[in-house]
């Protein structure tokens, strides 16, 4: 079994709030505060595992040689990618590190991690410096990455790697439907911001070649999403993760008009197939680099 271990706090973790009895009062905090990846639900997160997997194995394979040391899945989730990695660089030391504790538990279950660290992956140090720090489809939840991706390049090891692969989606209709209708139906609950989370590829080149040799691009992977019995199925991939922070800030009954008014949406801009099952054109941006000896 892998060792489970808390990582020290650089700051107090924020409360969680209480039973929710009525209907939440307005927020003007903008909608990133409440992009809160501790509370990940492995089932829903879990349904497209092999489409959110793909991603993750063409990461792998631009991987360098590595030098001595760890290898750290950085916001491992449920560990998905553990068992890749550990069949990559089996002689090496695999740490998971999340701040989800369900998503802890079903990566202990894979068997691939000699220990899992539960931590704020934007805060994280590690005990020794990595030979490789892999993160796929985590930091797009993160916002300063112009100090975030350097701080990580900075950790490893003398001819380390630095992977990671985060979903650009934000200008597609899956993800603006839900602004636009955030915005539309409850004006008062959300500050939406207008800027990317993840950037160009070309920006994390110019960001990280300072450090060493990068390697940078994108890929639009045309997604086949089987049939979902009772919902549109672009609607079952985002609701694990994209829908997560509008439905944070709705009470059961606004939620409800608010999925409806997505489906609509999603129903003209993804036409299901005969077969009720939908394509899904879905991009991604990765970049390895690499730190000299």
């Amino acid at each position: 079994m892998p060792i489970v271990r808390w990582a020290a706090a650089r700051s107090p973790p924020s409360p969680r709030p209480g039973p929710r009895s009525s209907r939440p009062t307005a927020a003007s905090s903008p909608l990133s505060e409440v992009n809160d990846i501790s509370d990940l639900n492995p089932e829903t997160y879990a349904r497209f595992r092999g489409l959110r997997l793909r991603p993750a194995l063409d990461l792998l394979a631009r991987i360098p040689a590595l030098p001595m040391g760890c290898v750290v899945d950085l916001g491992c989730g449920g560990g998905a990618v553990g068992p890749a990695l550990a069949s990559r660089f089996p002689d090496r030391r695999l740490v998971g590190v999340d701040a989800s504790p369900a998503m802890m538990a079903e990566a202990g279950q894979s068997g691939a991690y000699s220990a899992l660290v539960k931590a704020d992956i934007a805060e994280w140090t590690p005990d020794e410096a990595p030979a490789l720090i892999f993160s796929n489809a985590a930091l797009q939840w993160l916002g300063d990455h112009d100090r975030l991706m350097p701080r990580l390049a900075a950790l490893l090891a003398p001819g380390g790697s630095l992977a990671v692969q985060m979903p650009r989606q934000y200008g597609a209709p899956s993800h603006r439907f839900l602004r636009d209708i955030a915005a539309a139906m409850f004006p008062d609950r959300f500050t939406l911001e207008d800027t990317h989370p993840v950037a160009p590829a070309s920006h994390y080149w110019e960001l990280l070649c300072p450090f060493g040799e990068v390697q940078a691009w994108e890929a639009e992977f045309v997604q086949h999403l089987e049939p979902t019995p009772g919902a549109h199925p672009v609607r079952r991939f985002t609701e694990s993760t994209a829908m997560r922070p509008f439905l944070a800030r709705l009470a059961a009954d606004e939620a409800s008009a608010f999925v409806a008014a997505y489906e609509s949406a999603l129903a003209a801009a993804y036409p299901l197939r005969p077969d009720g099952s939908v394509l899904f054109p879905f991009r991604r941006c990765f970049f390895v680099v690499t730190r000299p000896d």
